[in-house]
């Protein structure tokens, strides 16, 4: 199984952030290419089954205050579309299973499995 490694995703992306439209989209930009990138070298030659594909997404904060998974998943779509792009799938086959661990990490990051079940 392969996972790949991604940074925190900006800030600037979380819903309850106020940017300007440009700067958010800027961001946006950047996360997906990223996401693209490593998610091209990570999954190279993996035959996707049909169906749902089960997206286990871990993130490691760099500190213990409370956030929010919905903003933490909101947060990552770009990074979700850039891997759909990477791996030739539509994002709508994707299920999401975000979970923001207690373990902390510097730099912060999330961890991203795609598994064709729910098999964790």
């Amino acid at each position: 199984m392969t996972k790949l490694v991604l940074p925190w995703p900006a800030s600037e992306l979380h819903p309850n952030k106020r940017v300007h439209w440009a700067t958010r989209a800027k961001h946006a930009k950047s996360e997906r290419a990223r996401a693209f990138i490593l998610a091209r070298k990570a999954f190279a030659g993996i035959q996707w089954p049909e169906g749902r594909l089960h997206v286990w997404i871990d993130g490691y904060a760099r500190d213990r205050r409370p956030r929010d998974h919905d903003g933490f998943l909101s947060s990552l779509k770009p990074v979700l579309d850039g891997i759909a792009d990477a791996i030739g799938v539509n994002d709508h086959r994707f299920v999401p299973h975000p979970w923001i661990k207690d373990e902390t990490r510097r730099p912060a990051e999330v961890r991203i499995r795609i598994t064709g079940g729910p098999q964790a």
